[in-house]
């Protein structure tokens, strides 16, 4: 029998904000992050994607404060949190490192083992950490995404089309980052209105302002580096993953837009289900990529539904 407890309530904008945006110092810079929700529920964890920052989840974590701990950080590289000095391989935004920010953010915050919801990029850094630190994660959420591996792996015109962006970016320093910087308000409107959205009108202002904030040019770098780390030494990680057999160890639902590249292109319950030695459950959501601000009230239902454990 699932535990009794109360359905998310609807997002509202005459909802109270997500607390002060906090700091946590690590060894190599600050991680920024907002908590929702009190500290004695159980906790969740929802990682961004490009071209964000946790902004992206202000309604849902709203809608799902009475019931959880909800933490909401910004990757390092992205938003207020720490850009990493370059190294050869890329390393420094390694989703390793990444996943390992966000454990040492739980490790803060007295966190043991908890929920994991990733969108986008956010998601290959969940993906990461799940195979990484299996321990600590309760249950896994993944937004609009397939394996890393199996998306290269699929690359053919009708994806290098869809997702050219994985091929822009990764082109050597500095050229995407003057590409992209003399026309970045442009650029950020078009990404975020792409992979099967129809403009940004469904987003929040405030988040839409944090994103414009937050896209300068050494932000612009680090989210290139990013994808130039996933597609060498993340590809890296994941084969040798594979390669060892592991796999992603607890419960894991998968949630793609109907009118994105996940759903175009790939089988993700099926792809995902090859990684996962748990059940795989999934549910298509009538959007395009940016799931989460397009139906917020949705992905909170859903997120609560999947996160709230049998006792």
């Amino acid at each position: 029998m699932a535990r009794m407890s109360p359905e998310p309530h609807e997002p509202s904008s005459t909802s109270p904000s997500p607390s002060t945006l906090l700091f946590v110092d690590l060894a190599q810079g600050k991680v920024a992050y907002r908590t929702q929700g009190q500290r004695h529920n159980p906790a969740l964890v929802l990682l961004h994607g490009f071209p964000q920052t946790h902004a992206m989840w202000r309604r849902v974590a709203l809608a799902l404060s009475d019931n959880f701990f909800v933490v909401m950080p910004d990757l390092r590289g992205y938003g207020d949190s720490f850009k990493p000095a370059d190294e050869a391989d890329h390393a420094q935004m390694s989703k390793r490192h990444m996943a390992g920010d966000i454990i040492a953010l739980a490790d803060h915050l007295g966190l043991g083992a908890f929920g994991l919801c990733g969108h986008d990029r956010g998601g290959r850094v969940a993906h990461r950490l799940t195979l990484d630190h299996p321990s600590r994660v309760t249950r896994l959420c993944l937004i609009d995404i397939a394996p890393t591996l199996d998306m290269y792996a699929r690359t053919d015109m009708a994806f290098a089309r869809a997702y050219y962006h994985w091929f822009h970016l990764i082109q050597p320093a500095p050229l995407p980052e003057a590409m992209i910087g003399c026309c970045a308000h442009d650029y950020l409107r078009t990404k975020l209105g792409g992979w099967g959205g129809a403009g940004t009108a469904f987003m929040e202002p405030e988040a839409l302002a944090e994103y414009d904030r937050c896209f300068t040019p050494q932000t612009i770098h680090t989210q290139c580096e990013d994808y130039r780390a996933s597609a060498g030494i993340d590809l890296a990680h994941d084969q040798a993953s594979r390669d060892a057999g592991e796999r992603i160890a607890c419960p894991l639902h998968v949630i793609w837009g109907a009118r994105g590249v996940v759903e175009r292109l790939f089988e993700p319950i099926g792809l995902w289900q090859s990684q996962c030695d748990a059940l795989v459950t999934g549910q298509k959501m009538a959007s395009g990529h940016f799931i989460p601000e397009e139906l917020p009230g949705e992905v909170a239902s859903a997120l609560h539904s999947f996160f709230v454990e049998p006792s």
